[in-house]
């Protein structure tokens, strides 16, 4: 049954925190161990892997927001080091055993395994026509164990509703750069202050600024125009609706339940930093 947006929204606040524990130390050092030169090794190979040996231009058009070039400084140089089954198992390990040590005593509560068992229900359930990277993910193996496992599920759900914000993002035309340029402003940041782009050239960035300047969603001081704060909200919405039909399959009961016992967990997962 279709849920309030809300509800949706919240499950996004708390899916995030669980699955982004692979983008942290244990896994990044699991990663360098296989002789991946820095971070983003590991990153491109592990969030790659489900896509098989995809070509960097693939990598590229799935990802939707990194800068031209980026992939390629990756892809495929790290399928010389280790395989995408490999990858996946390493990224696998690394996640819930971080995900483990975030969040203590709460790993081993009985009420894990029924929270981990309605999110892989949910996870499992949506469509995958048009979202490539979580049809990659849906056709892996789910994990038996309850950490791994909730890992798996949160991570089905973020890259559900990414590739869905994606196509939100390319149904208003925002380009991958731009989306992190709107969500800087969104976020009280100037863009060139933003981690995600601020390493690149600035006349490359201030392209990508004066392109929306030109479009009236950037204004002269490199702030939110009316405009632009009504089209990232706009995007917001959408990407809320595009991620329900994951969570159809529970009831208003299940959903709640899920809700409430991803509270602790991802509140402990977010706890450090």
């Amino acid at each position: 049954m279709p849920h309030p947006q809300p509800k949706v929204r919240r499950m996004f606040e708390l899916v995030e925190p669980i699955a982004t524990v692979t983008f942290s130390e244990v896994p990044n050092e699991a990663f360098l161990a296989l002789g991946m030169r820095n971070y983003w090794d590991g990153y491109f190979a592990g969030r790659a892997a489900p896509l098989g040996l995809a070509p960097a231009e693939v990598v590229h058009a799935v990802f939707y927001n990194f800068a031209d070039g980026e992939v390629a400084r990756h892809i495929p140089w790290v399928w010389g080091k280790t395989t995408p089954q490999q990858a996946i198992a390493v990224r696998e390990r690394g996640s819930a055993t971080a995900l483990r040590q975030l969040i203590a005593e709460l790993a081993d509560s009985p009420g894990l395994v029924r929270i981990a068992d309605l999110a892989t229900q949910a996870a499992l359930s949506a469509p995958t026509e048009g979202r490539a990277l979580y049809a990659g993910l849906r056709a892996l193996n789910v994990p038996e164990e309850p950490v791994a496992r909730l890992w798996h599920a949160a991570t089905l759900l973020r890259e559900h509703r990414g590739d869905g914000h994606n196509a939100a993002l390319l149904a208003h035309g925002i380009g991958g750069t731009e989306a992190h340029v709107l969500l800087a402003l969104s976020l009280g940041m100037r863009a060139e202050e933003f981690g995600r782009i601020h390493h690149l050239p600035k006349a490359q960035l201030a392209a990508v600024i004066d392109g929306l300047r030109g479009r009236g969603l950037v204004d002269s001081a490199g702030g939110f125009t009316g405009a632009g704060r009504k089209i990232k909200e706009r995007i917001e919405v959408l990407t809320d609706e595009l991620a329900a039909p994951a969570y159809d399959v529970l009831s208003v009961d299940e959903l709640d339940e899920l809700i409430g016992g991803l509270e602790p967990i991802a509140a402990a997962a977010q706890a450090v930093d």
